[in-house]
């Protein structure tokens, strides 16, 4: 073969080639993959990101997270309605009843109107005396000198008719002794003398009175002076059991009134003018009489009743005598402390309230005593309950309050959770994230 001829192979492109260049398919298969791949691992690292930040978040949320309060479900309690009791009252005049620690008068009969007082002025002067110039229990207080104004007292007095105790110029006495006969004896001479002494003159001692009345709201009684001998000192029967009120719970005035007598020096013996002192548990108050207000008795008497003891008070005005109006006061006493009756507010353990948690934890709100009180027939008894919302607690637990209003008594009584509410534990807690957060 000739060298010319020799075979010469075909030219070969040197360059590799690229096989998805000349494979649009496979290309974009390939890119998909890739992407897919990329998606894969991004969606694994954000669940992986949600659950560290869920375990990190979650579990504290839930396990730690504070219980809320559960409000109770109350139950009301129920008042006592009133029954008023059958009172007979005296059929002239004016009478009426009331006791400490009860409002106003629980029941009254005859005149509405201011009546004359008489001689239970003298009430009036102790207080007003004792306002500007008080004594305490025991204390005999200032010492007052006689003169001749107190010797013109006496006789001007004793012209008139009234009840008077001797007296002499220069005479020495305690504050106290002077109302003791003022008060006991009813002597008309001894409280124009302590009126005198304690505001300057009777007048003053007027202007005092009148002060002392419109403080004490007792806007239907009016004092012209010291005795009792004016017909214009007078008064309702609302104002006097008030007034009855302010003095047995002044412990000097208390204490001379139950006084049945008394040897007082430069006087004598002293007694009582009140005729049902010590009778019944009748311990005062004060007596009147004049012509123009009749016999009249303003009283107090202890009563026990269960395990209290009541003080009463009244008045009767207008009556016909002494005598009369005594046993009158006896019989409507009687029916009035038959009006009384102990009664039975709550007793310990009583439930006012419950509660009930979502993880079935159950407790009440109970009563931590028992507690009662004394009623008069006509005065209602109203409660009111004041209870907590609660969360997590003890057994014993302070949760509340429910009071009771019976006239000017209140009486309240704590309560206690009777169960413990304890925590829920950590798998509802887990399971009930909703009710936490």
């Amino acid at each position: 073969m000739r060298e010319s001829e020799q075979l010469i192979p075909e030219r070969q492109d040197l360059q590799p080639q690229n096989p998805q260049s000349q494979n649009p398919q496979s290309q974009n298969r390939a890119t998909l993959h890739r992407r897919r791949v990329y998606r894969r691992r991004r969606i694994a690292v954000a669940v992986a990101a949600l659950l560290v930040l869920g375990i990190g978040f979650y579990l504290p949320l839930t396990l730690l997270a504070p219980v809320q309060a559960i409000a109770p479900e109350v139950q009301q309690p129920a008042g006592i309605a009133a029954t008023p009791p059958p009172v007979t009252f005296p059929g002239y005049g004016a009478s009426g009843v009331g006791a400490v620690g009860y409002p106003g008068v629980l029941a009254s009969a005859g005149a509405t109107e201011p009546l004359p007082i008489a001689s239970i002025s003298k009430i009036i002067t102790a207080l007003v005396v004792l306002d500007a110039k008080p004594l305490a229990p025991g204390e005999a207080g200032p010492t007052l000198t006689f003169g001749s104004i107190d010797e013109d007292f006496y006789f001007a007095q004793r012209a008139i008719g009234g009840v008077t105790k001797p007296v002499r110029s220069g005479q020495v006495m305690s504050q106290r002794n002077v109302m003791d006969v003022m008060l006991m004896a009813s002597a008309n001479n001894y409280a124009e003398t302590l009126a005198t002494w304690a505001f300057g003159s009777e007048a003053a001692f007027a202007d005092a009175a009148r002060v002392w009345l419109d403080r004490e709201g007792l806007a239907s009684t009016t004092i012209e002076e010291p005795t009792g001998v004016s017909p214009n000192n007078a008064s309702t029967v609302a104002d006097l059991v008030e007034i009855a009120r302010r003095a047995t719970s002044n412990p000097v005035i208390a204490e001379i009134v139950a006084t049945q007598t008394l040897d007082v020096a430069g006087v004598g013996v002293v007694d009582n003018r009140n005729g049902l002192l010590g009778v019944d548990g009748i311990d005062g108050i004060k007596t009147g009489t004049l012509d123009a207000a009749g016999a009249c008795l303003l009283f107090s008497q202890d009563v026990a009743v269960g395990a209290e003891t009541i003080t009463v008070v009244g008045v009767v005005l207008g009556g016909p005598d002494h005598a009369t109006i005594n046993a009158a006061i006896r019989s409507l006493l009687a029916e009035v402390d038959a009006g009384f009756r102990e009664v039975t507010l709550t007793t310990d353990g009583t439930e006012y309230a419950s509660f009930e948690t979502a993880w079935g934890d159950t407790a009440t709100a109970v009563a931590t005593q028992t507690a009662t009180t004394v009623l008069w027939g006509a005065t209602p008894v109203t409660a009111s309950l004041d209870v907590d919302d609660v969360a997590l607690a003890p057994a014993g637990s302070a949760v509340g309050e429910v009071t009771f209003t019976a006239g000017d008594r209140v009486i309240t009584v704590p309560l206690e959770l009777s169960a413990e509410i304890d925590d829920p534990g950590p798998w509802w807690r887990l399971t009930n994230p909703a009710a936490l957060l």
